[in-house]
């Protein structure tokens, strides 16, 4: 018997599926290019976000389904990989005496989940309604820029 809730598809807040392609193939292509490592790293911990949160829509169980928690999970699961594979830990690979990617993994994780609450807050401020469109998709886009032009800078003027 169908139900006239099974015709209709539940709302899902997740990231976009081709962004998370478009990134992780972005950040393929960044790498070859050999774009330094702390800002390809802020744009990998992106790509974790998106990604934790789209699991996280997956989810049936309620505590499983919370997009945060996956996060950090993410963000562990990640640092963990890249130290057991020796890609984190280079002597001369290091920004302010940090290595660049557990750096750029540690700032794209704490922007990420800021453009997410910032665009929560609009919402609700909003009565729910985006302002734009593609809002959810423009401001952690435009944040993570930002911040990438800004580290691309600061690494500009340490190298002087």
């Amino acid at each position: 018997m169908i139900h006239l809730q099974d015709m209709f598809p539940p709302v899902v807040y997740a990231q976009c599926p081709v962004c998370v392609v478009t990134i992780g193939g972005g950040l393929f292509i960044a790498k070859k290019l050999g774009i330094d490592d702390l800002l390809v790293s802020i744009w990998l911990s992106a790509l974790n976000t998106a990604v934790a949160f789209w699991f996280a829509s997956f989810m049936k169980n309620k505590l499983l389904k919370n997009g945060f928690g996956w996060t950090i999970a993410f963000y562990f699961l990640t640092i963990g990989t890249l130290f057991f594979t020796k890609q984190i830990g280079h002597k001369y690979n290091t920004f302010l005496g940090i290595d660049k990617v557990v750096a750029g993994t540690t700032i794209g994780f704490i922007i990420s989940l800021v453009a997410i609450i910032i665009d929560r807050i609009i919402r609700i401020k909003n009565n729910g309604k985006v302002l734009f469109y593609y809002q959810k998709v423009v401001i952690p886009f435009v944040i993570l820029l930002l911040t990438t032009l800004i580290f691309m800078y600061i690494m500009q003027f340490i190298k002087r």
